[in-house]
């Protein structure tokens, strides 16, 4: 059988789509409306809109939407925030650039979301935030992390950048936070064309400082109230973000529809253990990702049948070369340590055949 499965493909999305982005991109030329106007103030309120937040303050790309949101909320110098120890390094790398100190917390070993025990082990006197991380798709546990946060007096700034209209509670993620950082990186559930960022927050005057910050300290040229930095949404990626956007909710669908016949059908010999996901909430399936003993193997398999594959992610963060200096070892976060070698993404996107979601599932129930 001469099958191949790309782990994404956005050209196939891109073709679906392409006399609407073709237009989109055309008008914003013909306007030379590159850096902010219309198409960003556009796309602006239609997404926040879409999430059920007030602002929508877009920026340069998911990473700046974190070190944005954090210098608004008044991060100082030895304030510490806790991370999740499973999640892209811009989580806690932001932390650091802000002017605090990370402070990892072990995940999840069902929802690989950050485990509520152990963060209530990690809250301090210097303790001021929470990144809770919507992992893969699948929501973090919010109302507990609420009601840390509030009897703790702590800010919550949730990291969406893989959960683009994950419910919890039957509530977007994204709304529960003083803010809510999203990533519109090219292969995310909504994708731009290039980098591009936003940050939601129903709080006015926080939505005030993050904008000012990401404009050069300023609303208005000339403008400048405080020392920023330039992080701004171009007009051609906002007009394909805005695009998209009326897609979103039918290519979320697709990708719930797609992990439910993947959880129904595939078996792997026992050998695969599928995600499991909480009752409480609706995923957004950015990822599938599978455990098993042998993944090494599984991924040697898997490639010699066509099929990509990728590891989210090979190394916990508090074991990675940058976060050496905090000395961890691998009893401090047992959980995280142990998915690290087991975890492996397999592809999900709106746009797989039928044919190809066959093929994938046999070939894994194949594996010996």
């Amino acid at each position: 059988m001469n099958i191949k499965v790309p782990f994404n493909d956005l050209n196939r999305q891109y073709m679906n789509i392409k006399e609407e982005i073709d237009f989109a991109i055309s008008s914003v030329i013909s306007k030379s409306a590159f850096i902010r106007g219309e198409y960003v103030e556009k796309f602006e309120n239609e997404f926040a809109k879409l999430m059920g937040a007030d602002h929508c303050i877009s920026c340069a790309n998911g990473t700046d939407s974190l070190y944005i949101a954090m210098k608004a909320l008044g991060i100082k110098n030895g304030d510490e925030v806790i991370v999740p120890a499973n999640s892209w390094i811009s989580t806690s790398e932001t932390v650091t650039q802000a002017g605090g100190r990370v402070v990892f917390c072990d995940i999840d070993d069902k929802s690989y979301t950050i485990d509520i025990n152990d963060l209530n082990k990690k809250i301090t006197a210097n303790t001021v935030g929470i990144i809770p991380v919507h992992l893969f798709g699948h929501p973090a546990e919010m109302d507990e992390i609420m009601k840390i946060s509030k009897d703790n007096k702590l800010w919550v700034l949730e990291d969406c950048a893989q959960a683009h209209l994950a419910e919890y509670n039957g509530r977007k993620v994204g709304t529960f936070g003083d803010a809510a950082s999203f990533s519109f990186y090219p292969g995310k559930n909504l994708g731009a064309m290039g980098d591009a960022g936003a940050i939601l927050t129903s709080n006015s005057e926080l939505a005030k400082k993050m904008a000012m910050f990401a404009r050069h300290g300023g609303l208005k040229k000339g403008e400048h109230n405080i020392e920023g930095i330039n992080s701004r949404l171009d007009g051609i990626q906002a007009a394909i973000l805005s695009v998209k956007l009326c897609y979103i909710e039918e290519w979320t669908k697709k990708r719930q529809n797609l992990a439910s016949i993947f959880l129904e059908e595939i078996t792997g010999n026992n050998l695969i253990s599928n995600p499991i996901v909480a009752n409480d909430v609706s995923h957004a399936w950015h990822l599938y990702v599978i455990e098993t003993e042998k993944r090494d193997s599984l991924i040697d398999y898997l490639t010699s049948k066509g099929i990509q594959t990728v590891i989210n992610y090979p190394l916990a963060l508090p074991f990675l070369q940058a976060y050496k200096y905090l000395s961890h070892s691998h009893e401090d976060f047992k959980k995280a340590y142990s998915k690290q070698s087991r975890i492996l993404s397999i592809p999900i996107f709106p746009e797989m055949s039928k044919e190809e979601q066959d093929y994938l599932i046999q070939s894994i129930n194949n594996f010996t």
